[in-house]
């Protein structure tokens, strides 16, 4: 009985793994950047963050993990993005979902350059209650208060805040939603119409902002 051939001419996932891993290694170097098809993005997808981790006998096993692939009309020229459900656990994923791997970045964004003060005031019923966090006083950004207050959906203490968040955690959401604002959820006027119905203008201001706090060193 002659057996079935394994799938994209690999013996096992774990030769297939490899060489992937091998092949992302040469699509990024030094910021140079070649094309990818849909089916080489979904594949690598699939082998760095579920089959490096889902071979049999770990943890991972079992597990149908539901992705999504946006391609936006500028596709191939930027990547699409790819989101397992909010909330998903996996120390390459934002709480928003949103899959974070190297060949899914970008070459820049306009909060480039950037170095944003960020203040954390932890009250002494942390880990109960979630910190403050504050960027400047008239930060632009649709999700920032006058004030300079974040607002995120797991800072909330009354909805989306756990004692078990890390600050890694909280840290890694505010970057995500500098660059993806959730305009369900506006914290300044002026951020807010800008993102919604002028984002030329908007970009603009965002990079604006950015020379504003240029890197300390």
């Amino acid at each position: 009985m002659v057996s079935e051939a394994p799938p994209f001419g690999y013996a096992n996932e774990t030769q297939k793994s490899s060489a992937y891993m091998q092949g992302l290694g040469h699509l990024f170097l030094y910021g140079e950047r070649k094309p990818v098809s849909k089916k080489e993005c979904l594949e690598a997808l699939l082998v760095v963050v579920l089959l490096k981790n889902a071979k049999h006998g770990t943890d991972w096993e079992g597990g149908y993990f539901p992705l999504t692939l946006h391609f936006s009309e500028d596709y191939p020229s930027k990547p699409p993005k790819c989101k397992f459900p909010p909330g998903f656990f996996h120390p390459n994923v934002y709480p928003s979902g949103t899959v974070c791997l190297s060949i899914l970045n970008e070459d820049s964004t306009d909060w480039e350059g950037g170095y944003f003060p960020l203040t954390l005031h932890f009250s002494e019923d942390y880990p109960s209650k979630p910190p403050k966090c504050k960027f400047p006083p008239g930060f632009f950004h649709p999700n920032v208060y006058p004030s300079g207050t974040v607002c995120l959906s797991i800072l909330n203490e009354d909805s989306g805040w756990r004692p078990a968040i890390t600050v890694k955690q909280i840290l890694v959401g505010i970057q995500d939603l500098l660059d993806q604002p959730n305009p369900a959820d506006p914290a300044q006027t002026d951020g807010y119409h800008l993102f919604i119905q002028d984002p030329v203008e908007y970009k603009r201001r965002v990079r604006q902002q950015a020379k504003q706090y240029p890197p300390l060193v």
